[in-house]
């Protein structure tokens, strides 16, 4: 009776027995994140941390919501839902999204402070909005009618927007609304990035303001010489003929001009950005006394990059540096003017490394910020008064993101003051004066935590602490939660090559599981990072499999001798080092080397392709979805940036980059993946790749999505991927993979 006694006693006080992750639970609400936060602000008084946050019903419908620096209070400033009950958006701003990333949020997706710090932009679904900051409820509609890229001009006086490929301003003392350009129509944009620049460089606007309000600089672009493409969107009930400016490989680009207008007089003035017109346009900005105008010009094959200064007034020009490479010249957003002194900060990769520097408005070098074996990811904040510019780098581990402080002058180059402690990844937003900034940091097993920083990284308070306790949505799961393990493999030339390891529920270093290997492979992309992931990993791991990634040469946030190797030879050093990977892997105790499994997406998606050619026995299936497959299909400036020529130029080097040449060596299960109205990876490569397996009687498994962009973004559409990927890893090497 006692030990029955006892043993009833231990049973109620033992917790509920944890719940195993399913693919359902990953894609329903609320996220398992917890209540994640975007778009994060300062207020221009510091007193304000305003962010976007998805709904509970809903976590991909956004509202937009304030945490009160001074009483600590969180609350909801907009709700999207009362703002636009019914939300309809136009093909165009759906293309805007596709670029962006964004496609499968609703709601708010961006917003802007007034420099006063009284209002709030917010455009939502074609409309824009001014909400006050002290009474939200108070919203007014300032525009409608698919307005785009709209901001809050910098001393305040002007909203600006895009309408039908022209630029419009509202001024707001007087309410009258003026439109500054005038010819935009058909193949004609003012003030807009074209495709490739939005897709491919960073460029989310084509207008810039002058820092005093006096001027907009703005690009011009003519489509017309980019070949169309007949795209065929096949949806369930329906197949579109879609008629897009596709810039393949080789193809024309847009022609790009650069102007001024003036916001009082709307008389655009022509800037000469040379007789070569067959240029990238890439950036364009102002110093901060509003007297220049500084803008960046890529050459077609971007070797060469030159910033050049353009006196506003006389639109005389002078060429402030120019950047070369034998590979590629990087494209970043590193470029900050400094108010008290007559100079810039650039960031260049000229010593193989990414690092700061200081130069006057003369182009004469005042200052190396930063030096040495390490480089910067990019510009946080400038705090001239203290001499201080922020940055993040990976500087104490190539797995971690950290915020360091720098000194203008170089004095701390080679040494700077690391200002986040905690090891894992810090995304920062800092204010405009760099003396306090919002940390989100996570890492594999705490989920964002979104905290505020003084200047030197001393806790202020919490945003969101987002503490992963019985309560948060993960709670239920996190007793099942796998470590992740981070390591190095040597590469066969012994360049260093990072890997991240989940090891499978209930192991057991006596038996031995099979593989899950996700790649990405492509460069502008790192996949091994300490920090919170994907729970499709942790599923995988908890089905009893083995997840290994490893970051290949190519990736970014490394030396340029580890990226610039696959210059003119795609896909050949990635899949020698992905193989090396699996090597490894092979000789662990733990590991069938007999089942071996790789998935990827777009990059990733060709990766798995070459990686089944060269090493079908060696990988005994493989899932890849949207994938180029053959180089000439995708676009002018990702292509021939790092395949380094055109297909007419150098037909080898794209022929030995793609997928078909190796193709007779898949041998192994392969189930091939797409979208079937994806405007960024063409079906077209998918089709293509179908034809060329049936004439080789390669047998291969096909799974298309109607309607679907790159991203199959939908949430059934997740769901429903997803779960046909583990299937077929579990159809070809998951019999066996119970972890018990």
């Amino acid at each position: 009776m006692r030990l029955s006694l006892c043993l009833i006693a231990a049973l109620l006080a033992a917790p509920a027995f944890a719940e195993r992750l399913t693919l359902d639970r990953i894609q329903a609400d609320p996220a398992l994140s917890g209540p994640g936060v975007r778009n994060l602000r300062v207020s221009p008084d510091g007193e304000h941390i305003t962010f976007l946050r998805g709904r509970d019903d809903n976590q991909f419908q956004l509202d937009l919501w304030e945490f009160n620096t001074k009483d600590k209070t969180t609350r909801r400033l907009v709700d999207s839902k009362v703002l636009v009950p019914n939300e309809s958006i136009s093909l165009e701003e759906k293309a805007r999204r596709e670029r962006a990333r964004t496609a499968s949020l609703s709601g708010i997706l961006n917003y802007s402070w007034s420099p006063d710090g009284k209002q709030l932009l917010v455009p939502i679904a074609g409309d824009l909005y001014l909400v006050e900051a002290a009474h939200p409820d108070k919203a007014r509609k300032v525009a409608s009618g698919n307005v785009a890229d709209p901001k809050i001009s910098p001393k305040g006086r002007y909203v600006s927007f895009i309408r039908n490929q022209n630029i419009v301003v509202i001024d707001l003392t007087t309410g009258k609304e003026k439109q500054l350009t005038h010819d935009g129509k058909g193949t004609v944009h003012n003030g807009e990035a074209e495709f490739v620049a939005q897709e491919e460089m960073g460029q989310r606007t084509g207008y810039y303001w002058a820092p005093d309000d006096s001027a907009v600089t703005y690009k011009r672009f003519d489509e017309a010489p980019v070949p169309v493409v007949r795209r065929f969107e096949i949806f369930a009930d329906r197949t579109d003929v879609v008629e897009q400016r596709y810039p393949a490989a080789g193809d024309a680009n847009v022609i790009a001009e650069l102007f001024i207008v003036s916001p009082v007089s709307g008389a655009p003035r022509k800037v000469d950005i040379g007789a070569n017109k067959d240029i990238y346009l890439v950036r364009a900005d102002w110093s901060g006394d509003s007297k220049t105008l500084v803008y960046q010009r890529q050459s077609r094959d971007q070797k060469t990059l030159d910033l050049i200064a353009v006196d506003a007034s006389s639109l005389k020009q002078r060429t402030l540096l120019t950047e070369t490479s034998k590979t590629w010249v990087s494209i970043s957003d590193d470029l900050r003017f400094l108010k008290n002194q007559n100079a810039f900060l650039w960031s260049s990769e000229r010593s193989g490394r990414n690092h700061l520097y200081l130069y006057g408005m003369d182009g004469k070098l005042l200052s190396t910020v930063s030096s040495g074996e390490w480089g910067i990811d990019n510009v946080q904040a400038v705090d001239e008064k203290t001499g201080r510019v922020f940055v993040s780098s990976n500087r104490d581990n190539v797995v971690d993101k950290q915020i360091y402080a720098l000194a203008l002058d170089g004095s701390l180059a080679d040494k700077p003051l690391r200002i986040t402690k905690a090891d894992g990844w810090h995304e920062a937003n800092f204010a405009r004066n760099g003396e306090v900034f919002v940390d989100t940091f996570s890492d594999p097993s705490t989920p964002p935590q979104v905290s505020i920083r003084s200047a030197d990284g001393a806790m202020v308070g919490w945003v969101e602490q987002n503490e992963l306790n019985d309560k948060h949505p993960y709670g239920k799961y996190k007793a099942d939660m796998l470590p992740t393990e981070f390591g190095t493999i040597k590469a066969n030339d012994g360049q260093t090559l990072y890997y991240s390891m989940i090891k499978p529920a209930n192991f057991n270093p006596e038996k031995r599981y099979p593989v899950f290997l996700y790649t990405y492979g492509g460069p502008h992309a790192q996949q091994v990072t300490r920090k919170w992931d994907n729970q499709f990993y942790q599923y995988m791991a908890q089905q009893g499999y083995v997840v290994f990634r490893l970051d290949n040469r190519g990736s970014s946030r490394r030396e340029r001798q580890f990226t610039d190797v696959i210059y003119k030879e795609l896909g050949k050093h990635e899949v020698e080092d992905q193989v090396t990977g699996i090597d490894w892997l092979a000789k662990q105790s733990f590991v069938d080397a007999k089942r071996v499994g790789v998935f990827g997406w777009s990059y990733g998606g060709f990766m798995t392709l070459r990686l089944l050619s060269a090493a079908s026995d060696k990988i005994a299936m493989g899932v890849s979805v949207a994938p180029v497959t053959d180089w000439s299909l995708y676009d002018t400036h990702y292509t021939e940036q790092f395949v380094g020529a055109t297909p007419k130029s150098d037909p080898t080097a794209y022929a030995n980059s793609g997928v078909f040449a190796h193709l007779d060596g898949l041998k192994s299960p392969l189930l091939l993946v797409h979208g079937m109205a994806d405007d960024n990876v063409l079906f077209t490569n998918t089709t293509k790749l179908i034809d060329s397996l049936v004439n080789r009687n390669i047998k291969f498994e096909l799974m298309t999505y109607p309607g679907a962009k790159h991203g199959i973004s939908s949430r059934a559409g997740q769901r429903h991927v997803y779960s046909t990927i583990e299937a077929f890893f579990r159809k070809h090497i998951g019999d066996k993979a119970d972890g018990s």
